[in-house]
């Protein structure tokens, strides 16, 4: 008789050569709107499906797909029972919560699922599979439409929240007395920092485009006094001075020549003692356990071509070429961890 438990198993490569069902569904989901509508309160299969007008033969799967993938919960039988959200899903997938991230999932879904199926080729030619095979830029294309700059950014900042807040607690800010976020998009980390550290004067720093969303978040969260926004090109001229230079999810857009151009421009803007924090999905140094990382630095190579995520090991010889001392890389949430430069 064959012994459970024992010998290879096939499970794992079928739940990850099956993954993009469950990938999907939940996007789709996102875009339907369905967890907005379940916040205010549970509903029936049958009113679901006629609300966001799903054919009948689709119901019964869709929604009891999501409660076996813990999204929704259900009380009583399929498609007759009452429908409602999961905790988490209540709370990070209602637009209408400030803690909403279906920004980043959203543009998965409107991008990222759509180029992925083009990994293959990006693999043979080193080439973006994105806009910029239409000989359009990832940025341009954003940057144009404030409508899609301002998804964009919510989504960067709701995919990074709880690396801001953890980077707030976990860092002794207490020596230092300014801080520039380069590359600060919405204000996110300046306005989470200004409310874990009363001392502290807060840059967010970003390109023209970005000023106005940033200053009016900024101004909606009553921090306009502590935050201020700053707009420049940091490939073309020098960032403002700070005591401590952060940029999150900066460095991994760009080829090692622009990535060690940024960490020389972090280095002129610090005085002695300042230090210089990335907040990215570090690689592990062996590059074999944060596999997220591993497969952000893919989705660069599909988004950017040459860009690319990176080990502690890297982040060390960059900064030491441009004169940093000391380095550490300390774990914050999830994959993601800040690096850490002191001049």
């Amino acid at each position: 008789m064959a012994q459970h438990g024992h010998g290879p198993d096939p499970s794992k490569i079928m739940q990850i050569g099956t993954g993009f069902f469950a990938t999907k569904t939940l996007l789709s989901a996102v875009e339907l709107g369905l967890f907005t509508r379940l916040a205010a309160s549970g509903k029936t299969g049958a009113a679901i499906q006629k609300e966001l007008e799903l054919h009948p033969r689709a119901t019964a799967d869709f929604l009891d797909a999501l409660v076996s993938l813990g999204f929704l919960k259900r009380e009583g039988a399929s498609v007759t029972g009452v429908y409602t959200n999961a905790e988490d899903s209540d709370l990070f997938l209602d637009k209408n919560k400030p803690t909403y991230m279906g920004g980043i999932l959203e543009m998965a879904n409107h991008r990222l699922y759509g180029f992925w199926g083009h990994l293959t080729e990006a693999l043979r030619t080193g080439a973006p599979q994105n806009e910029a095979k239409q000989g359009g830029d990832l940025f341009q294309a954003l940057y144009a439409d404030e409508r899609r700059l301002e998804e964009f950014l919510r989504a960067m900042s709701g995919v990074q929240m709880g690396a801001f807040l953890t980077l707030a607690q976990k860092f002794d800010f207490s020596p230092y007395k300014t801080v520039c976020d380069v590359g600060g998009a919405g204000g996110a980390l300046s306005m989470a920092l200004a409310r874990a550290h009363a001392h502290l004067s807060l840059t967010s720093f970003d390109l023209p485009p970005v000023a106005p969303i940033a200053t009016r978040n900024v101004q909606a969260a009553g921090l306009a006094e502590r935050v201020a926004i700053a707009a420049g090109d940091f490939f073309a001229g020098p960032l403002p001075k700070a005591d401590v230079v952060v940029m999150g999810n900066i460095l991994h857009d760009w080829n090692e020549e622009k990535k060690q151009k940024l960490v020389q421009a972090a280095w002129d803007a610090l005085p002695p003692g300042g230090a210089f924090i990335a907040v990215e999905n570090v690689i592990d140094d062996d590059r074999k356990l944060n596999a997220f990382g591993l497969l952000m630095s893919l989705n660069m190579l599909i988004e950017t071509g040459d860009g690319f995520d990176y080990t502690g090991a890297d982040f060390a010889r960059w900064t030491k070429a441009a004169g940093f001392k000391r380095i550490s890389v300390v774990p914050l949430v999830g994959p993601t961890s800040a690096a850490i430069a002191y001049k």
